[in-house]
């Protein structure tokens, strides 16, 4: 729709209509650009190789009867473990404070992949919040199905930096005092699976493994407590609204990275987020991503170390996000088309996306169901080696998508 001063109707979509064949030209040419890049980036990947032995080794190390229970703690470990505890719940404020604390200790020890994937997964998680609370949601989904949304996404972002960032913290304290410290982990609650693969890791050294091992582990601990808990169960994933979450976009998870002074989007889209196996893989061909594509790596640094993360959109692409309202909620009857792809229409302003702190205040963070979920070392079979997947440039889909949103919210305001 040209700018006007008119509502988007009826003409508006029919206008759309017609002109679909002619976008869906410049998008099929689009994307076989996008093809070519992938292809050129692809020529200076690497795999991200798990050795085998490396793998019967730590099935070995977990069968052991050791690695079953705990060893006790003496008073000074208690004194180690109430610290580490006083300082994850001092920084699992809100998904700002997780993701920057993250981001910080990729920085002082890089050799913790998992730490930089995790602060970028949780980038997306506090831009999936304050979507709620954006420019085009509200119209989309009531208050209440905004807040049963954002309940659901703090939940599993506050569960999984409860129990990985105090792994991440003993292991500090382990370089520090130059020894393993690893026994600890079930006083902080943390499953006997982490303790065989933090074990490993101190005697081997190698980053992947340990990713994986991370990778596995959060995806489980969060299984029963968020995506199969009976209330988010009913509040969110069973709903009818979660199902058409490709087209509210919350199945996709974008690294931004950048490229000269180009933000580019790197990432994939989580078809099913109720299969954990699929949770699991996902998160390993992301891994893949950032570690495997050695311009994108250094991209996604250079767009971490420069943009603070703030939960807004316009971390990443001010040209189409603002943080700040810039002209008053327009009502329904009045909406216009304001996106052309990944720019705005002449005239346009551009999309409120706020920062967390305007969007959501802090909840308390209520302590996790006690269990441990591991039974058996069939997990092992995720540990395989990691090749970058071949589709993962996410630009121009993540434009389309941002349309789609539009579209839908226009399409429903003909019916008011």
């Amino acid at each position: 729709m040209t700018a006007g001063n008119h509502r988007w109707n009826g003409k508006d979509l029919l206008k759309k209509l017609v002109e679909w064949p002619g976008e869906a030209v410049v998008w099929m040419k689009a994307k076989l650009h996008t093809e070519d890049y992938e292809k050129h980036m692809l020529h200076t990947s690497r795999p991200l190789e798990v050795d085998a032995a490396s793998v019967e080794t730590l099935r070995r190390r977990l069968q052991t009867p050791a690695a079953a229970i705990g060893a006790s703690a003496g008073p000074s470990d208690r004194t180690l473990v109430e610290r580490i505890r006083r300082e994850t719940d001092r920084l699992n404020r809100n998904n700002v404070t997780r993701t920057e604390a993250y981001r910080r200790m990729y920085i002082r020890h890089p050799e913790l992949h998992w730490a930089l994937l995790a602060h970028m997964v949780s980038r997306n998680g506090g831009w999936c919040m304050t979507d709620l609370q954006g420019e085009l949601l509200p119209y989309l989904l009531s208050e209440e199905q905004r807040r049963s949304v954002f309940a659901f996404l703090e939940r599993a972002n506050a569960l999984i930096f409860g129990d990985a960032y105090p792994q991440l913290l003993l292991y500090e304290e382990c370089l520090r005092l130059q020894r393993p410290l690893f026994h600890l982990l079930p006083h902080l609650g943390v499953s006997r699976f982490m303790r065989g693969v933090w074990e490993q890791f101190w005697q081997e050294r190698s980053p992947i493994m340990l990713t994986i091992g991370l990778i596995v582990n959060e995806q489980h601990y969060i299984e029963d407590r968020v995506v199969r808990h009976p209330h988010f169960r009913r509040t969110v994933l069973d709903t009818l609204f979660f199902h058409t979450q490709s087209v509210l976009q919350l199945n996709q998870v974008v690294f931004p990275y950048q490229e000269g002074r180009l933000i580019r989007l790197g990432g994939l889209i989580l078809e099913d987020f109720s299969s954990r196996k699929e949770r699991i893989e996902v998160g390993k061909k992301l891994y893949g991503i950032l570690f495997g594509l050695p311009s994108v790596h250094q991209g996604i640094l250079r767009f971490a170390s420069g943009k603070p993360h703030t939960g807004s959109r316009a971390d990443f692409w001010p040209h189409l996000f603002s943080a700040r309202r810039l002209s008053p909620p327009v009502p329904r009857g009045e909406l216009k088309e304001r996106l052309d792809g990944c720019r705005l229409r002449p005239g346009a302003l551009p999309l409120y996306s706020p920062p967390l702190e305007a969007a959501w205040n802090d909840q308390p963070v209520a302590p996790p169901e006690p269990g441990d979920w591991f039974r058996s070392p069939e997990v092992l079979d995720f540990f395989r080696t990691i090749e970058p997947p071949a589709s993962f440039e996410m630009t121009q889909a993540y434009g389309a998508g941002l349309g789609r949103i539009e579209l839908a919210v226009l399409a429903g305001d003909l019916l008011e």
